[in-house]
């Protein structure tokens, strides 16, 4: 019995395992999933604009949006124009963002300041950009300060409410033991409460770059000479819904771009909490 027994152990000794997914693989292959669809929606889009089924006055194909930017990079204009945009975003977002956090960092740590600060901020924030612009062209004209003022203006929101939120979620825990090993007011906020809020900060950046872009996108409909905006509305003129499509595209790939890089600030920042932790080792 126990002879018989033994060629079917070493058989099975000798099968090879199947081989598991890790976790390091799957998440490549989740990576690689979730670029299959818009390629997908980008071949059917081809086939039915050289089919015919799409007019390409109605949406140019894919092929003929890259032709359009092809001759836009040649003739310095579309650089230019991102560049442009570029420009008031980054500075819209600095002025926006630190005001933001200033402003959120006072009315977290102080009820006074909350009191008197909050309601205002709230009350600003439900009014539509589309709204005020009137009357920022009435301060402001149709220079470079309205669109960068409109920008500040749409990040501001986003950073002082997760700024708030990030602040008075700190547990209460660490910052009795902070007092217990004898921090001072400023170490404790440096050491303590500030890295506690790090993850709500970085949550509201994320959603601020995403505000950042619409609010330009409205703030460049009104005499912009340059920028991605303005080629739109030039195209709109002309009837050119290849170039439209063109700063439709730009806009989602700067987007994707603010958004991953707003991720990789979060995994390298918050390599030490637990819930980033997974992310941070990728």
């Amino acid at each position: 019995m126990g002879a018989s027994s033994s060629p079917r152990s070493g058989r099975r000794a000798n099968r090879s395992p199947v081989p598991e997914i890790t976790g390091e693989r799957r998440e490549h292959l989740l990576f690689l999933l979730s670029w299959i669809s818009p390629l997908i929606l980008v071949v059917l889009w081809e086939a039915a604009s050289r089919t015919g089924v799409l007019s390409a006055h109605v949406l140019p194909p894919p092929s003929g949006v890259v032709f359009t930017a092809w001759k836009q990079a040649v003739g310095g204009t579309l650089f230019r124009d991102l560049f442009t945009s570029l420009a008031r975003a980054m500075l819209g977002f600095l002025i926006g963002g630190g005001i933001g956090f200033a402003l959120g960092t006072l009315v977290g740590f102080s009820l006074l300041f909350g009191a008197l600060i909050d309601r205002s901020v709230q009350m600003l924030r439900t009014i539509p950009f589309l709204a005020l612009l009137p009357l920022v062209i009435v301060w402001f004209g149709v220079g470079e300060a309205q669109k960068v003022f409109m920008v500040s203006l749409g990040v501001m929101f986003p950073i002082y409410i997760n700024t708030v939120l990030g602040i008075r979620q700190v547990d209460p825990k660490l910052i009795e033991l902070g007092r217990v090993c004898g921090l001072g007011r400023t170490r404790m906020i440096r050491e303590i409460v500030l890295p506690g809020a790090l993850p709500s900060l970085l949550t509201g950046v994320r959603y601020s770059l995403a505000t950042a872009w619409l609010a330009l996108v409205v703030a460049e409909t009104i005499g912009a000479s340059a920028g991605i905006g303005y080629l739109a509305l030039d195209a709109r003129e002309f009837l050119r819904t290849d170039v439209v499509v063109l700063t439709i595209v730009i806009y989602a790939g700067i987007g994707i771009l603010a958004d991953s890089t707003a991720r990789w600030l979060e995994r390298r920042l918050l390599d030490w909490h637990p819930s980033y932790a997974r992310e941070a080792r990728r």
